[in-house]
């Protein structure tokens, strides 16, 4: 497994990040066997992953809770990242959520903590603070944030350091490409990337837009017309699974893995301190761990890029997968 340091920090994380939100189970992955989780958790350890990151919104604080468990006797061997959410983020607010977070996690302190998503009705300055005050205190020892385009991130920046800014990249949803990782570049802040499979479309397992349940049919690759879906817009299925075909083809031709190319491409570009890939079992853990050491020839990395631009241009620079107007500034 490959460590990387984030961004200007002296935290050193695995290439790939174990995901906590679908051991949680709840209505996005469905139905999760609590020992299987425990058991993913376990194994991603011995894989040598030492990064895991969690939300209190993950199951409404039970993927916190397994975290906790799952974790409590290498606790300081591993880097626990959860989220505050962004109605949240008022002085008060930040602290009693943080102490919930610790409780949930069964720790004295969290190694990252996020803003989940940037709330513009709350002064940034006062949710800074707050958290420089945790930090101060040992509760926080790195401040986060989530979703935040160039111009919140530049406006963060200005109240706080953050080292990670958390954001939807993978192959079939490259947004970030055209503003916001140049800035995470230039201001030497890492990301971290969700969603690198594209919620289980790069691991080749859904032949068509039907096949996909709705829970996580609700992305701005596909159309609006569908259950759950929030964006409005047309999508661009036709184009998505275009660029699938191409993937599997190329990672078929190249003798790698589909979901293994897909992280290792990742890793492979400029500004990634490292992939959050969702695992609910040890052989989904395994299978991802495999992409901390896998490295692409430049001809399969450009050529998964010539794949997937098509559908690159048809998405265009929103960074929100799942609303337009985008949240994301």
């Amino acid at each position: 497994m490959e460590y990387r340091q984030m961004g200007n920090s002296d935290l050193r994380v695995s290439a790939v990040t174990m995901g906590c939100w679908a051991i949680a189970g709840d209505w996005v992955w469905g139905p999760q066997d609590e020992n299987e989780a425990l058991a993913a958790l376990h194994e991603a350890v011995e894989c040598g992953i030492n990064s895991f990151d969690t939300a209190e919104g993950y199951g409404n604080g039970d993927s916190e809770r397994l975290v906790g468990r799952g974790l409590a006797a290498v606790r300081h061997k591993v880097v626990i990242a959860t989220k505050i959410p962004s109605a949240y983020l008022r002085a008060a607010d930040v602290r009693a959520h943080c102490e919930a977070s610790l409780q949930r996690l069964g720790s004295d302190y969290i190694d990252i903590y996020y803003v989940h998503w940037p709330n513009w009705e709350i002064p940034f300055a006062e949710t800074a603070e707050a958290l420089e005050r945790l930090k101060t205190e040992g509760k926080i020892r790195h401040i986060g944030c989530s979703n935040f385009g160039v111009r919140d991130l530049t406006d963060w920046l200005a109240h706080t350091r953050s080292d990670i800014n958390q954001l939807a990249y993978n192959l079939l949803f490259r947004s970030i490409e055209h503003e916001i990782l140049p800035a995470c570049v230039q201001h030497n802040v890492g990301v971290a990337c969700y969603s690198p499979l594209m919620e289980g479309l790069l691991t080749g397992k859904f032949a068509t837009a039907d096949d996909v349940p709705a829970g996580r049919a609700r992305t701005r690759q596909y159309a609006g017309s569908r259950p759950l879906t929030r964006h409005g817009e047309a999508g661009a299925e036709t184009q998505t699974f275009a660029a699938i075909a191409e993937i599997r083809r190329i990672c078929a031709a190249a003798g790698a893995p589909m979901a293994q190319a897909s992280l290792a491409w990742l890793l492979a570009q400029r500004g990634i301190s490292t992939v959050i890939a969702g695992a609910r079992s040890p052989a989904q853990v395994r299978q991802n761990a495999a992409a901390g050491s896998l490295r692409l020839p430049p001809d399969v990395l450009a050529a998964l890029t010539q794949a997937t631009e098509p559908l690159q241009a048809a998405l265009g620079p929103n960074a929100d997968m799942w609303q337009a107007p985008s949240r994301i500034r």
